[in-house]
């Protein structure tokens, strides 16, 4: 048996056990509830973190130093 003669339908024939499966696979989603969010706020009394970046950009001489 040539498989290069049958190759059109060995793809249609892989397509539809793959299409298959998929639709007997899918389910429904399975029910979640809704995740907790806990309220934060000025009662809660914690700060919020602040990040402060100081640093310089770098000029056009200095990013050619840089290795590459």
């Amino acid at each position: 048996m040539n498989i290069a003669k049958h190759m059109e339908a060995i793809f249609l024939a892989v397509v539809a056990v793959i299409g298959a499966t998929t639709f007997a696979t899918a389910g429904d989603a399975p029910q979640r509830s809704a995740p907790e969010v806990a309220a934060v706020g000025a009662a809660g009394g914690a700060a919020m973190p602040v990040v402060v970046v100081s640093a310089r950009r770098l000029s056009a001489a200095e990013k050619a130093q840089l290795p590459q």
